[in-house]
């Protein structure tokens, strides 16, 4: 059978199904019967080339084959998805799988183009363009806004100034005031003072001439005024005023400053909803660019009655835990447990850390030790007397920072090792007063980007931070005044931005603070109970181990 016959036998007219069709469209690609030539025709949306099916493809370029380079492609198989000649077809490599017209293949294609292009053209094109406009609009609008803005705080802040000038210049206004009120009485005593001493001098010059005078006539004139010089006048002592300055609260400025309206920003129609930060105070409060979602959650082996406490990231997929068993389990974000170690002592670990070289540490504060992971083997790096270990962090530069009580639980600190050697101890502010709680509460603690050391004291309700040298920079007990006796910080980490994330245990959520101590924003996740541990990954992902639960979840949130 030749090339022709056994293709005839296999198409159809495009338009009645008619088997042998003996005409092609070379515009439009498609088999037809003399019959439906004219039918086809008729159609004048576009132009059309009818030739006999012999003479088909006079404008169509065939591709060569890529196996028998001297022969045409006038098929294409659908499995292989490559186009084939007869001799490929003849070969039997593609027996069983179907073959089509490569001109009717190409007319599939260009149909998908066609609809490609419409699409493009009539609808996604003018949405962009649209959506474009949109936004030019809205940034003319932010821009005028903000000038205006930025105006209306200028003014307000000349306000400002004037109201302090005014108060200072009031101030200075009534030191002048008192000062002249004291000066008129001083002067006025100083004028009867100098009245009298003048008076004194007088007399003493009378009383001189009258005992070198023999005549009684003259003497027995003198008539004594020493009564009336005795009566003194009263020693005036001014109390001399002074100045207290009002401490300066930043926070309280700012709030007195004014704030700026809540900003919330969505998407139209063509995408999904989208929250941009808004500010509610002066400098704004930092809010989260978009809402904070759950992206794992894993069940552990820890939950009732073997808490999950501590979470420590080994790399972006492998996180270490550990709990209130002697315990500490290895899993990867598909929630498999990989490993498991027993603590050397048989003790429960009360933290964990991982160091810059992905060694895991523990304390054991029953045996007063700390210990490291090395291949497989337990090394104790630090064997305390007096003092007993409770939580742990790596820093940077490879140092480890614990925080310790005493045996009498009368005295807490930290002190930063350089493996087994003491290069630092940080337990008191400048006036003698301790830093930290000396309970045996939770303290968990961790390095910022900036080098401050940041400890959460869950008994004093606070988080303490101090810089590098251990000198005091803050201490946060909430997002006001009020939230103190209820703020209760747990786990604490740190991200790249600096900013400081604790878990608040008894309100099931993580506070974000600025590297100032300023209240930032909270992550809120309806299904967060009893946050516990905390960590952050490289890539800005936090951690939180669930401490009832004994769930770790994974969740991704912005500042």
């Amino acid at each position: 059978m030749d090339r022709c016959t056994w293709a005839q036998d296999v198409l159809r007219c495009h338009l009645c199904q008619t088997p042998g069709p003996p005409m092609y469209c070379d515009i439009c690609h498609i088999h037809l019967c003399k019959a439906c030539v004219g039918e086809h025709i008729s159609d004048e949306s576009k132009e059309h080339s009818v030739v006999s099916l012999k003479n088909r493809g006079s404008t169509t370029s065939y591709p060569k084959c890529s196996i028998h380079k001297t022969k045409q492609c006038e098929l294409h198989c659908i499995q292989c998805d490559i186009p084939i000649c007869v001799q490929c077809v003849s070969s039997n490599k593609h027996l069983g799988h179907t073959q089509v017209d490569i001109l009717e293949y190409l007319n599939t294609l260009k149909e998908a183009l066609q609809r490609d292009l419409k699409e493009l053209e009539k609808s996604i094109y003018p949405r962009y363009q649209e959506i474009k406009s949109h936004n030019l609009v809205q940034k003319d609008d932010m821009k005028k806004n903000s000038k205006k803005l930025a105006d209306s705080i200028e003014k307000h802040g000349e306000d400002l100034h004037r109201e302090i000038d005014n108060a200072i210049k009031k101030l200075k206004s009534d030191v002048d005031e008192i000062e002249s009120t004291n000066l008129v009485v001083l002067d006025k005593q100083e004028k009867g003072i100098n009245r009298s001493i003048s008076e004194i001098e007088q007399n003493i010059a009378d009383l001189r001439k009258l005992l070198n005078s023999n005549d009684v006539s003259y003497v027995s004139t003198y008539k004594s005024r020493n009564a009336d010089f005795r009566r003194l006048p009263p020693k005036l002592t001014v109390s001399l005023p002074n100045f207290t300055p009002q401490k300066i609260n930043k926070a309280q400025i700012h709030q007195q400053i004014g704030s700026l309206s809540a900003l919330s920003m969505k998407t139209g129609e063509y995408g999904n909803t989208m929250t941009v930060y808004s500010a509610e105070s002066y400098p704004p409060t930092k809010q989260l660019s978009y809402e904070p979602r759950i992206i794992t959650n894993i069940n552990t082996e820890y939950g009732d009655p073997h808490k999950l406490c501590s979470v420590q990231c080994l790399c972006d997929q492998h996180i270490w835990m550990s709990g209130e068993e002697n315990i500490m389990r290895l899993y990867n974000l598909q929630g498999e447990h990989l490993k498991s170690i027993q603590t050397k002592s048989g003790n429960i670990p009360v933290d964990i850390a991982v160091t810059r070289i992905g060694e895991l540490v523990y304390t054991d504060p029953n045996d007063r030790t700390v210990n490291i992971v090395k291949n497989a083997q337990i090394q104790t790096v630090i064997k305390l007397q007096g003092w007993r270990p409770l939580n742990v962090c790596s820093t940077s530069s490879g140092d480890l920072l614990v925080i310790m009580i005493t045996d009498d639980e009368k005295q807490a600190k930290v002190v930063r090792y350089s493996g087994s050697k003491e290069k630092q101890t940080i337990q008191f502010y400048e006036n003698g007063q301790p830093l930290y709680s000396s309970s045996y509460y939770t303290k968990y603690l961790c390095e910022n980007s900036n080098l401050n050391v940041c400890v959460a004291d869950t008994f004093a309700n606070a988080v303490v931070v101090v810089n590098q040298a251990g000198k005091f920079q803050f201490s946060y007990t909430g997002p006001s005044s009020t939230c103190k006796e209820s703020f209760r910080p747990v786990g604490i980490a740190t991200d790249s931005k600096c900013s400081i994330l604790t878990a608040d245990f008894y309100s099931n959520v993580i506070h974000i603070i600025s590297q100032d101590g300023q209240f930032l924003c909270y992550i809120n996740i309806k299904d967060l109970r009893h946050p516990w541990g905390l960590c952050v990954d490289t890539r800005d992902n936090l951690f939180v181990a669930e401490w009832e639960t004994g769930k770790m979840k994974e969740i991704q949130y912005n500042t």
